[in-house]
């Protein structure tokens, strides 16, 4: 959202400026008055213009009355008679020199026109106010008018003026030392910095104004802006930006989040519905981001509830399309058709191009999904139609966006710190402005020659219109024989002409109807491989839906049916101890066999954890170089007593200094369900031995047992690339119980870290797991 300076300029009358400001943004900004407040506005009117008739002297009250009377019309929005009494008010003012009339005469109609969009008139009079503020030595006035400039060319948007501007202000702020108005001038800067995507150095402004505005104290419009517009920052900086702002990359949403419930709590203290809206909408886009969907849903559906309430149109735009366009990620097209068709509905009503835009583009989006393909090339016009509209306004902002990133740094030197250029920069400059004379010489080199070119070819159309001339003239002097026979030989040609032009034409028509038969055919045959290749990833979805399901149906089996023995159990063995009536023997069996129970359930709970987990947008893992063989030794220690419980040897042949790209957490669960499973399905006196090697720029991990191994079919439905679990599991070589989760749960971890997973097929005497993972060079 962004925030025009003209929300932070001081007003005329100093007392007055917020009162002033306030009158200001409900006349350009509210809904239109009812019928009894026109008429009311119109009687209080008409007693002006019955005072300012009466009084027929050229005084400082006539002045008085000529003020009111402009601003009333101001109320009315009328333009022609806003500008009649605003000039009678200037003359009179000059007349009788008083500065601060005539100065609040043009001022006000600057603002008046700028809070219309009519930019030029704005400007002008902008710089009108400006010399009466100048003559009447008032700098604090010139400042107000700088600022507003500033303001203005933002809205253009010129970047090199409106940075000009605020910084002209800035000076005279900071001469008079004006604090509040030297914070709404950083603020400005700042979004400057943010519109051409500096981040970095916004935030740096954005800091300085914040500093001042809470000596504010908490009920603070100022702190609530710069608050929404850090918050703001932080989200949208690139990982460049991220560096500069010198915070690591998993803290960029922790700080957004904070600084916008900030900000909506300060606008809440000042009732501020608009930064409201803005502030819960952006919050709701860093759930999204951060994968919490339930309170991004919540976030969006409160913005939308408070900007159709407050009616502001744009809040109100903005969050239709962003619920919209989340339900549209979240697959819901039927919930996310219907909010950006009302986006780019208000959109279009209040030409907002950017929401058109990006609400259209959404919209084709979702109907192709939904297979209406009309529609979804109707919207996608409608798309391409707006993005034409505002391309120019686009590639002007980004050829300023360049020119400002060569430009500012040598600006916001010479308007903060007054610094003069060095001799390098003024060699520099030297050398750039004799290239450029050089260029502009040989362009001129290159006009000259091509004026040439162009004299050389009116002079060879000159001699063969000479020519001509000279034949007609001997064509003349023929013999009354010879033009007979040469208009028998014209009209032959005439007859060819007409022939052949009869043949092209008939070329044409068929070359233009076999054309649009090809077009046909390579539509409908692009259409029929389109429909083939939908239907694949519809039937490719079902299939996995279908075993997403198989697995879902285990998981509520294993919760409702294996959490519940063991539960049970500890209930029995803890009414028992309470009764006392229990021998040792008995103690120590219904201990060990309660310990085997809880210890299944645990590993259970946090395989069932972990895999829910995987499922949820936003789980990433976070890559490193890591030490495989320590790694791996945590993990067989973990699971040492129950290898020892069946008398097998778990042996890790990993070197030491062995590093992969991997994240810590999942590459320990991985291994862990590995050589857990390993030890399950090995008999007594058996073995399990983990070895790495490296293939290329990849570390293999085996994980390897002497135990029973798994049949082909087993083999090859884990080795396939859409493998989703078994559903089912099986017992151990002692009767151990197990989710059926685990081979799933390491295969999406793998695959989360750019990895594979496989079973070696060719390995007979046990099972071989293969991890395969990226290894860091160096």
């Amino acid at each position: 959202m962004k925030y025009c300076a003209l929300d932070h300029a001081r007003m005329i009358e100093k007392p007055n400026h917020i009162r002033f400001f306030i009158f200001l943004c409900l006349m350009f900004f509210a809904i239109p008055y009812c019928f009894s407040q026109t008429q009311e506005q119109q009687r209080d009117l008409d007693n002006l213009l019955i005072l300012n008739q009466n009084n027929t002297k050229s005084d400082s009250t006539k002045l008085i009355l000529l003020t009111k009377v402009y601003r009333q019309y101001m109320k009315m929005r009328n333009f022609e008679k806003v500008d009649e009494y605003v000039d009678e008010t200037i003359q009179l003012a000059q007349k009788l020199n008083l500065r601060r009339y005539s100065f609040n005469a043009y001022y006000r109609r600057g603002l008046f026109n700028h809070g219309f969009n009519k930019y030029q008139k704005a400007e002008e009079n902008y710089f009108n106010a400006i010399k009466e503020a100048t003559a009447w030595k008032n700098l604090n006035q010139v400042a107000g008018c700088y600022l507003s400039l500033g303001a203005l060319y933002m809205e253009i948007p010129d970047y090199a003026k409106s940075l000009e501007m605020n910084q002209k202000a800035l000076d005279l702020y900071q001469k008079y030392g004006d604090e509040g108005n030297v914070a709404d001038c950083f603020t400005n800067i700042a979004e400057v910095y943010q519109d051409l995507h500096q981040q970095a150095k916004a935030l740096d402004y954005l800091k300085k104004a914040l500093k001042v505005y809470l000596k504010e104290g908490e009920k603070s419009r100022g702190t609530a802006v710069v608050h929404l517009s850090m918050g703001l920052a932080y989200f949208g900086a690139s990982k460049e930006e991220q560096a500069k702002m010198e915070i690591p990359p998993n803290q960029r949403l922790t700080i957004a989040l904070d600084y916008f419930n900030k900000s909506l709590k300060g606008a809440e203290l000042i009732e501020d519905d608009g930064i409201v809206a803005e502030s819960i909408k952006s919050i709701g886009d860093v759930y999204a981001e951060m994968g919490d969907k339930n309170l991004a849903l919540k976030s969006y559906q409160k913005a939308i509830q408070i900007s159709k309430t407050a009616d502001n149109k744009i809040n109100y735009s903005e969050s239709l399309y962003a619920l919209g366009d989340f339900y549209k990620k979240q697959k819901d097209y039927d919930n996310a058709v219907v909010l950006l068709a009302n986006s780019i509905k208000v959109a279009e009503e209040n030409k907002f191009f950017d929401n058109q835009k990006n609400s259209a583009y959404a919209l084709s989006e979702a109907y192709e999904e939904l297979g209406d393909f009309d529609r979804s090339l109707a919207y996608y016009k409608q798309y391409v139609e707006i993005k034409d509209q505002i391309f120019n306004q686009e590639k002007e902002k980004e050829i300023t966006r360049q020119q400002m990133r060569i430009d500012f740094g040598v600006k916001e030197r010479d308007y903060l710190f007054r610094q003069k250029i060095t001799d390098g920069e003024l060699q520099r400059q030297f050398l750039l402005a004799k290239q450029q004379q050089q260029q502009l010489k040989l362009r001129k080199q290159e006009l000259a020659i091509s004026d040439r070119d162009n004299d050389l070819q009116r002079i060879n159309y000159l001699t063969k219109k000479h020519e001509l001339e000279n034949a007609k003239k001997l064509q003349k002097s023929d013999s009354i024989s010879a033009q007979l026979q040469s208009i028998i030989s014209n009209k032959k040609i005439s007859t060819q002409e007409q022939q052949i032009k009869f043949d092209w034409k008939v070329k044409i028509f068929l070359t233009v109807g076999i054309t649009l038969v090809l077009l046909t055919a390579v539509i409908i045959f692009f259409n029929q491989r389109k429909t083939t290749r939908l239907n694949k990833i519809i039937n490719k979805q079902k299939r996995e839906l279908e075993q997403l399901s198989r697995v879902k149906d285990r998981i509520f089996s294993v919760v409702s049916h294996d959490m519940r023995t063991p539960v049970n159990s500890l209930i029995s063995f803890i009414q028992m101890l309470e009764e006392g009536n229990i021998e040792q023997d008995k103690l120590n069996r219904y201990a060990a066999s309660l310990k085997n129970n809880l210890t299944y359930t645990s590993t259970m709970m946090e395989n069932l954890l972990n895999w829910a987990a995987s499922q949820m947008q936003g789980f990433n893992p976070y890559l490193e170089e890591l030490n495989v063989q320590e790694t791996t030794t945590e993990v067989i220690n973990t699971l040492k007593q129950h290898a020892l419980q069946k008398n097998i040897s778990v042996n890790n042949h990993i070197e030491e200094g062995t590093f992969c790209k991997a994240d810590s957490n999942m590459l320990s669960l991985v291994l862990r369900n590995l050589i857990s499973n390993a030890i399950k399905f090995t008999p007594n006196e058996g073995s399990v031995t983990i070895n790495a090697v490296t293939v290329n720029d990849e570390l293999h991990i085996n994980v390897s047992d002497t135990g029973v191994g798994m049949s082909p079919a087993q083999i090859s439905h884990f080795n396939k690339p859409g493998y989703l679990g078994s559903g089912v599991s099986t017992l151990g070589t002692n009767k151990e119980k197990g989710t059926g989760l685990g081979l799933l749960l390491c295969r999406t971890f793998i695959s989360l870290m750019d990895g594979e997973i496989s079973v070696n097929a060719d390995y007979k005497s046990g099972s071989q797991f293969v991890i395969s993972l990226k290894q860091n060079k160096g």
